[in-house]
C-alpha cells in the first residue's frame, strides 16, 4: 500500500472514526498540555502526528520509510519530520515531554529494544499502541500473516505488551483498549461509549505510564 492510499483511509467514515477513537484513548492516557513536546515514533504518513499538532502540541515525527516521510512532510507543515529507527532513536535522553506510537512497534524487529528507546527519550509520559490478538479485528485481518496494511504485523495480548516493559524505569503502567467493533456501524459507535477501556478486547491496546528519571 502506498502512502497516499493509506492516509486516504483515514478520510473515510470508518477510518476517521477508528483513527479518532484510537487517538482519543492515547490522548487521555498522555494528558498532554498545549505547547508540550511530543515524539510520534513510527509516524508513517503522519496522521496521528497531525492530529496531535491540531491539539496544540509541538510534534516531531520519526519513521524509517523515506516515501512515507515525504508524504508526511508535504501534508504536515509545522511538524518536524525525521528519518530514524525506533530501535535507536536519534535523540538524547528525556528529549520529549511525551512519546506516542500507534500500531507501529508491532512492525519493528526487537520490539523490546524499541520500547526501551521510547521510554528513554520520554521525560514525562508515554502511550504506545499495539494490535490486539484478542480482538475481532485480528480474526478478520490478522490471521495467516495478516492482510492489507496489517500484513507482517505482530499481534499481542495485554499480558504480552505489559511484559515488554519489565525492568524499564517506568511506573503506573496502564493497559487500555479501544475499537471493540471495527465495523464503525452505529451500534459499534454506541458500544464504544459504554464498554470500559479496561476490557482487553479492543482492536488496539495502548500501554501508558510515567518515565522514572534519575
Amino acid at each position: 500500500m502506498n502512502a497516499a492510499d493509506y492516509d486516504a483511509w483515514y478520510a473515510t467514515p470508518r477510518g476517521r472514526w477508528i483513527g479518532e477513537t484510537e487517538y482519543a484513548l492515547a490522548a487521555r492516557s498522555l494528558a498532554a498540555q498545549p505547547g508540550e513536546r511530543l515524539l510520534d515514533v513510527g509516524c508513517g504518513t503522519g496522521w496521528f502526528s497531525r492530529r496531535a499538532a491540531a491539539d496544540g502540541l509541538t510534534v516531531t515525527g520519526v519513521d524509517p520509510n523515506a516515501e512515507w516521510l515525504a508524504y508526511a512532510r508535504a501534508h504536515g507543515p509545522g511538524i518536524a519530520w525525521l528519518g530514524g529507527d525506533a530501535r535507536a532513536l536519534p535523540f538524547a535522553d528525556a528529549s520529549f515531554d511525551h512519546v506516542l506510537s500507534m500500531a507501529a512497534l508491532c512492525f519493528v524487529d526487537d520490539e523490546r529494544q524499541a520500547v526501551a528507546e521510547c521510554v528513554r527519550v520520554a521525560r514525562r509520559r508515554f502511550a504506545l499502541g499495539w494490535l490486539n490478538r484478542a480482538s475481532l479485528l485480528y480474526l478478520d485481518k490478522g490471521r495467516r500473516g495478516g492482510s492489507g496494511a496489517y500484513r507482517g504485523a505482530r499481534w499481542h495480548t495485554a499480558r504480552e505488551v505489559r511484559a515488554l516493559f519489565a525492568g524499564l524505569p517506568v511506573r503506573h503502567l496502564c493497559v487500555r483498549s479501544a475499537v471493540f467493533l471495527p465495523s464503525a456501524s452505529g451500534f459499534a459507535r454506541a458500544l464504544e461509549c459504554v464498554v470500559p477501556g479496561a476490557l482487553p478486547w479492543g482492536s488496539v491496546l495502548v500501554v501508558s505510564g510515567d518515565r522514572l528519571l534519575g
